[in-house]
């Protein structure tokens, strides 16, 4: 059994499929635990934004028994006191494909209700049924690739904040700059979390090579996806110091869920599109 934020976690153990929908299920975690090392206190975050989750597996009863697809978009406030454990999410998910509803709009009320529950936040819940499949396009990141520079990097954990840094003389610039190579393990089975990162920002130029460096030294750090954008968050504003700053991970999908967090200076940017990259 796994130990999650100091919590007895059912999630390292065999789980099987639920048959009902279980609220109990969900699991959830501090954001507390992340961020107190980061000096970020319950009041007064120094930024805004959300976790934007995919369920691509979702599927229900109707009120006669035949089955229907959708897919969820959840979209968690970064205020709200607790995130949702990934798997513990997959398990609750599951139960809805033998349960029946009269309608999507009582799925849609269910999933928020108790999603809201578990995190202690508004969330807000779409579904994407059939007609609207079409209209899922791929859709990459704006910006400026990182990751053709040519560099010797040696430090893959933990994450080195000393690698950030603004060139002497550097000229203020508003830029969007995108790693594709970005990696870190999930801290409950260890497995490997791969994302697409966007870093936004207006300020002083930041130099490309120590930020490509800074994302690889993720690469064998263990933590939730939540928790590492708001480290990258910090760790930027800290040593770079820009005017304005959004930082953005789209995470591939595992066990049919993907977890994409953003974060913002307040009133930097707009809320952004639930884009679907590439790999995702």
């Amino acid at each position: 059994m796994i130990d999650v934020a100091g919590i007895a976690n059912p999630l390292g153990r065999r789980a099987e499929y639920p048959n009902a929908v279980d609220p109990t299920r969900l699991f959830p975690v501090a954001r507390a635990e992340a961020r107190q090392p980061l000096g970020i206190g319950a009041a007064g975050l120094p930024f805004a934004g959300a976790d934007i989750w995919n369920a691509w597996e979702l599927s229900w009863l109707d009120s006669r028994g035949k089955p229907c697809v959708a897919v969820a978009e959840l979209r968690v406030p970064c205020d709200s006191p607790n995130l949702v454990e990934s798997k513990s999410l997959k398990l609750y998910l599951n139960g809805y494909a033998m349960t029946c509803f009269d309608d999507a709009h009582a799925v849609r009320a269910r999933i928020a209700r108790d999603v809201a529950d578990c995190t202690g936040g508004d969330v807000e819940v779409a579904l994407r049924e059939r007609p609207e499949f079409a209209r899922l396009q791929v859709t990459d990141f704006a910006g400026e690739s990182l990751d053709a520079q040519r560099l010797d990097i040696t430090d893959y954990a933990p994450p080195r904040p000393q690698h950030l840094a603004v060139p002497p003389h550097a000229r203020v610039v508003e830029e969007a700059l995108v790693s594709d190579v970005f990696r870190s393990r999930c801290p409950v089975t260890g497995q490997p979390d791969w994302a697409s990162v966007q870093v936004r920002y207006r300020g002083k130029s930041i130099d490309r090579a120590g930020l490509l460096r800074y994302l690889v030294s993720f690469r064998d750090h263990a933590d939730f996806h939540e928790a590492c954008v708001e480290r990258m968050f910090i760790d930027i504003r800290r040593q770079c110091a820009p005017l304005e700053l959004m930082v953005y991970a789209r995470f591939l999908r595992r066990g049919g869920i993907d977890i994409n967090p953003w974060r913002a200076t307040p009133g930097f940017a707009a809320t952004p599109a639930n884009l679907r990259g590439t790999r995702q």
